[in-house]
């Protein structure tokens, strides 16, 4: 790993790369851009941009992310995979089903709309290795914080994600008072937002 030293080189660099230049001066100023900001790290954290991952699977990368999903809280349906991942219904529900064809999980029940899936030996395989993998790239991409500093991120990773679902869900209200069309996937905002704030 690099050291603190060429961490703060870098980091200065990217400010320059991202500086607002000329005339342009009500430019939105991306480098202090929250959204833009977890949008390039997502970008660069993105399962099938990892050459190690691709060596371990052929799934792509939602199918793997409902895999990893699975394996960490099944038994579980599509529609919490859906929730706990936050991709929409109908692109979990075509991975679940490309993950049954592919005999990488299986349904715990044959009756009923929404099965619930468990891992199947094969799956289980690939979950250990992607997961042992993706230890070790979070180990190496928070080795230059404090226990602290993680703990931090965490919370506050929490709090803009609850955030993001409490203003998609009030935009989809407000559209929807207003007699404007929302989608399925829309409506499924409102259904995380008030699931997320159920009391316990």
């Amino acid at each position: 790993m690099s050291s603190d030293n060429d961490m703060k080189k870098a980091i200065a660099n990217r400010k320059q790369a991202l500086e607002v230049k000329g005339p342009n001066k009500g430019a939105l100023d991306l480098s202090r851009h929250v959204p833009f900001q977890v949008a390039v790290v997502s970008n660069l954290l993105s399962l099938d941009r990892d050459p190690v991952i691709r060596s371990l699977t052929e799934l792509n990368t939602r199918e793997l992310r409902v895999l990893l999903n699975v394996g960490s809280y099944a038994p579980v349906t599509a529609a919490e995979v859906s929730y706990q991942s936050r991709l929409d219904p109908y692109s979990v529900t075509r991975a679940v089903n490309t993950l049954l064809k592919l005999e990488l999980v299986r349904a715990t029940e044959l009756t009923g709309k929404s099965k619930p899936v468990i891992l199947t030996e094969a799956g289980e395989k690939i979950y250990r290795e992607v997961s042992a993998h993706v230890r070790k790239r979070e180990a190496m991409l928070t080795a230059h914080m404090s226990e602290d500093e993680k703990a931090q991120l965490s919370t506050l990773l929490i709090k803009l994600e609850l955030t993001a679902e409490e203003i998609l869900a009030n935009e989809v209200t407000e559209m929807e008072e207003q007699g404007q069309a929302v989608t399925r996937d829309h409506k499924e905002m409102l259904r995380w937002y008030k699931r997320s704030r159920l009391s316990r």
